[in-house]
Formats: structure tokens, sequence, C-alpha cells
């Protein structure tokens, strides 16, 4: 015969005081927990974001990022004349790109971060039609002028719109703001190939990654075959989508491991909290479960009542932690991404699955710190309870 929930229900509500402890211990460690998985899911969804399933990223053999990448211009025309490449208006919709690092003051604290500024062909934008221009126009090509993420706007000093920029013994002008819907690119400054080129004195015809635009995702592989059995072509091709999941990996893993070792330290308080709770619980309430047993309930029945009375205040205290973190939804943050050494901005993302990860991790303390007490009440003696009556 099983003990109703009511009971437990009444329980807590009447020992709230010492329940308390337990409960904001729980909702504290969930809070964290959740903030930290929130912080992963929204760096690998700007990540993921930035690339398209119909695009594809061709590097140097090797290469693991566009930093180090190198494609020369005889490439990029094989690219352009490859079967399976979507042609616009104008042309193949092919883009070679340059990318460097360059300092710039971040409105927050003035001091200088390094911003992923990438050099573009005229197509970029028809390459990644999902990038919209927000304010003012896309580049002229061969002119000293800027295409700034709104990300990038928001995080450093003197990006406005109309702004002159000096970098790198360059002088520019910002001409336009794009948005790219939270992706990685945001958080970038764009300008012409070609000019990035001879400002940073790089060698002359050389790209560190082409993005390519397909007639269709399903080309993909085909793509691939012909440009890695092709003796010139010494490179390595992924899709763009699959690349950015990649760079993502690092420091989602980081945040994900990190996390979890706070979560667990601070986890090991909460339950040591419960555990005091639900102790203290079994001992003001030793005629009470003498009188229970008595009526005929089982020491079974005992252990599950105090494991449930455990759970419910966990899960009291797992609402709660997530609630708390739930503001933290689109709050946008930066972090340098380690696998280009530039600043990325993103934001937090508590969606469903973190919510859920919370609970069942609220509910998880709650189990480890109430079976101890559970296994005590069932098993105190029934005899000497019943003497005190």
């Amino acid at each position: 015969m099983a003990i109703p929930v009511i009971y437990n229900l009444r329980s807590v509500r009447v020992r709230w005081t010492s329940s308390i402890v337990a409960v904001l211990g729980i909702a504290g460690t969930v809070g964290v927990f959740v903030a930290m998985l929130a912080m992963a899911r929204g760096f690998r969804a700007t990540m993921v974001s930035s690339g398209s399933p119909s695009n594809a990223l061709i590097m140097r053999a090797g290469s693991n990022t566009e930093m180090v990448g190198s494609v020369t211009l005889e490439q990029v025309h094989i690219i352009q004349t490859a079967p399976g490449i979507a042609r616009g208006p104008n042309g193949p919709l092919v883009s070679p790109e340059v990318v460097v690092i360059a300092p710039f003051p971040l409105k927050a604290t003035g001091t200088p971060a390094n911003v992923q500024v990438r050099g573009v062909s005229p197509r970029a934008l028809e390459v990644r039609p999902t990038i919209r221009i927000d304010q003012g126009r896309f580049l002229n090509p061969g002119l000293n002028e800027l295409f700034v993420g709104k990300n990038a706007l928001k995080t450093y000093v003197g990006l406005d719109l109309g702004s002159t920029v000096k970098f790198n013994g360059g002088t520019w002008t910002v001409v336009g703001i794009f948005d790219s819907d939270g992706s990685s690119f945001d958080s970038e400054i764009w300008c012409d190939a070609v000019i990035l080129d001879q400002i940073y004195q790089r060698p002359v015809n050389i790209y560190q990654s082409v993005t390519a635009r397909l007639n269709s995702p399903d080309g993909f592989q085909a793509l691939k075959d012909t440009f890695t059995s092709d003796p010139r072509m010494t490179v390595s091709v992924d899709r763009e989508i699959d690349y950015y999941a990649k760079q993502s990996g690092m420091l989602t893993t980081l945040i994900e491991t990190i996390g979890s070792m706070i979560a667990f330290v601070m986890g090991i308080g909460a339950v040591l909290a419960a555990l005091n709770t639900m102790y203290s619980a079994v001992s003001e309430r030793s005629r009470e479960i003498a009188a229970i047993r008595a009526l005929g309930f089982s020491s079974g029945s005992i252990a599950i009542s105090f494991m449930v009375e455990a759970t419910i205040i966990a899960a009291i205290g797992g609402i709660i932690g997530c609630l708390c973190a739930l503001p933290l939804n689109g709050f946008t943050t930066s972090t340098l991404n380690f696998q280009t050494f530039s600043s990325l901005a993103f934001a937090f993302r508590v969606t469903p699955f973190v919510l859920m990860a919370g609970m069942i991790f609220a509910l998880l303390m709650g189990i480890v710190g109430g079976t101890p007490p559970a296994i005590r009440a069932a098993r105190r003696p029934i005899s000497a309870a019943l003497r005190g009556l």
C-alpha cells in the first residue's frame, strides 16, 4: 500500500523553513548549469548558422581553418568552370576570400580586441543570400570600403555608417552595415579582397578560401570528387555548414566541460543540503513514521514516500533555477574563438532541451540526497517510537 503523494506535499508545505536551504542550493546549481549549457548552445548555433548546405568551402589540403588556407588564382578559375557550380547574372557564384585579424577598441572597455576582417569578392552576397544589407550599401570593388556586421557595429568603436577607420596603415570608409541573422559573420568586417591583400602586403592572387554556391546540395559529393581527383587542385572541400560546425567544437566542448565541473561542485553542496533537510525530517517525524507503520504501511512505502518528498523539493529548486536562467535567453556576449583567435559575439540559447537537462539534473540531486534518509526512515524501529506516543 502506497502513501498518498498529498501527504508529501503537505509535509513540504508545513516544513518549508527547513526545506528552503535545499531548494535554494538546488536552484542555484541548476541555474548555473542551465546558463553554461545555454552559452554552449548559443555559440554552436552562431557558428553553425554561418554555413549553408548549398555552399562548398574550398581551402588548401590539410587546412583546418581559413586563417592558414591558400588557394591560387589558377585554382579559382578551375572552381569557377567546374560542373555543379551555380551561376548568376554576372557569372559563376564563387567568392575567393582573404581572412585576417585586426585590433579594434571595444566600446565597453576601450581595450583592443581581435576582429576578423574578411576580404571578399563582388559576388559575396550572391554566394550567401541570407545576408541582408541593413544600412547603406555593399562594397564597390577596388575601393577602401568596409561592410560591417551588426554585432561588430555594436561591439567596437568607430564603425558607424560613414565613419573613417584606420588599421594596418590603411584608411577605410564604412559604407554599409549587414545582418546575417545572428551568425558569426555579424561579428566580422568585410572589405575588397584585392585591397586587403595590398594593405597587408600579402602575395598577389593568393586567397585563403573559396566559397562556391552549388546548383543543388546533392551535387556536393560530385564536386568534391572532381577536385580531389584533379592533380592541379591540392585542396580540401567541405560543406560550409560542416566546416563551421567543426569550428565550434573546441570551444563548445570547453564551455560544457567547465560548466559541468562547476555544476558538479555546486551539486555536492546542494546534495548535502538535501541530505540535511531529509535527515532532519526523519528525526522530527519519528513518531509520525511509527504511526504510519502501525497503520499497516510497509517500510518500502515509507522509503518511497521520503524519496517522493525529496524529489518534490528538488523539482521546486529545479523550476526556480530554470526560471532564473530563462532571462538569459537572447542575451548577447562575446568570447574568443580559439580557432581564429578573433572575438565572436553570440547569444545565449535557453532551449527546451537545456531546460529539460536542468530539471533532470535537479531531480538527480534530489534522488541522491533523498536516498540515504529514505533508507534510514524505512529501517527506523517502530517499537521505540511508539513508546513515546
